[in-house]
């Protein structure tokens, strides 16, 4: 999720455990300390573009190291602030910072690798945009309050609202996320679409509308649904994966981490000076996507550091087309354009 998001939920949570044992801003300064933490890994330049996306959210949203890493800050938090005899408590309430951070990055589709070191697989539920208003609003009303009438219990209440209903709309995301995903199933197989995986994530900044996109062996479908449609089937359109490409550098190293990173939602196109770009279907829309990689050209694939090609919409035209089908207009994809003939 984004930074203040997680600030947020930081601040939140430790302003709960803390309660009226500390000043309220000790606990939600720290806890918004502890809250981006976390994220600092991606101050890190590995060389390599690719490099940069696949170890981003790794050993630093390790369960295992976040755990071993919260009794050391609870010990020089209290010592900071002189309460040594809180440090347990310091040290439940900066764990459970610490170790959320990383569990509500997983609800992304990005990637998140919890096990470190023990398993590099990157965890994403898919069920939360980065941005989402809807969860972020409620955690920093609850901690504004709290900070506001200075740990009273009332406000302690508001914050602990705060903390029940962002709880709540992560629940929300995960069940109307399995209902885009049954219309989504229902609609390809009526479409005689046979598909290899199916991603189902939500569009920017709601859990209303959702992106769907097929992969099969030649090609991949990308449709919409939203949970005010008022009819049950997904306009498709298709475009090409690059088979042909896959086919011959689909093991050449930047590929086919970009390959597993993914799960697997990505393509592979040639540019017309001759060089390959991968991209992560994951994340964007067509035609734009934020992580696309040139590496290199087609006789030296991987022979020189990969770089980032990201490209965006017009915002102004995105977020109108966003908020129509939303809604529940009946709009193809801003890529329809560009769609290969079925």
């Amino acid at each position: 999720m984004d930074s203040l998001t997680q600030i947020a939920l930081g601040s939140a949570i430790t302003v709960a455990v803390m309660g009226r044992r500390t000043a309220v801003w000790k606990a939600a300064l720290w806890g918004g300390v502890a809250g981006t933490l976390p994220d600092l890994d991606a101050l890190i330049d590995h060389g390599d573009a690719i490099l940069n996306m696949v170890l981003h959210r790794a050993e630093s949203h390790s369960l295992i190291f976040l755990t071993v890493l919260s009794p050391v800050l609870a010990w020089l938090v209290s010592r900071i602030h002189g309460e040594q005899a809180l440090w347990r408590r310091w040290w439940l309430a900066l764990w459970l910072t610490l170790f959320t951070h990383p569990l509500l990055d997983s609800m992304t589709v990005y990637g998140t690798q919890l096990l470190q070191p023990f398993s590099d697989y990157p965890l994403g539920v898919n069920s939360m945009f980065i941005i989402d208003p809807a969860y972020t609003l409620p955690l920093l009303l609850g901690v504004i309050v709290a900070l506001a009438l200075r740990g009273q219990r009332r406000s302690l209440g508001w914050n602990a609202a705060g903390l029940a209903l962002s709880t709540v709309y992560l629940g929300w995301s995960v069940v109307a996320q399995q209902v885009a995903t049954g219309v989504a199933r229902e609609s390809l197989q009526q479409e005689g679409v046979t598909t290899e995986r199916l991603l189902v994530t939500p569009a920017p900044f709601n859990t209303v509308l959702w992106r769907l996109v097929a992969i099969t062996p030649t090609h991949y479908h990308e449709g919409y649904y939203s949970l005010l449609d008022g009819r049950s089937t997904v306009r498709w359109t298709t475009h090409e994966r690059g088979i042909e490409l896959i086919e011959r550098y689909g093991t050449a190293n930047p590929v086919a981490r970009i390959a597993r990173f993914s799960h697997g939602f990505y393509r592979l196109r040639q540019t017309p000076d001759g060089r390959l770009q991968v991209t992560d279907l994951r994340m964007g829309q067509e035609p734009d996507y934020a992580f696309n990689f040139d590496v290199g050209p087609l006789d030296a694939v991987g022979s020189v550091a990969a770089s980032h090609r990201s490209s965006r919409p017009d915002t102004n035209a995105a977020l109108a087309w966003l908020w129509q089908r939303a809604r529940g207009a009946d709009l193809l994809p801003m890529g329809a354009a560009l769609a290969a003939p079925r």
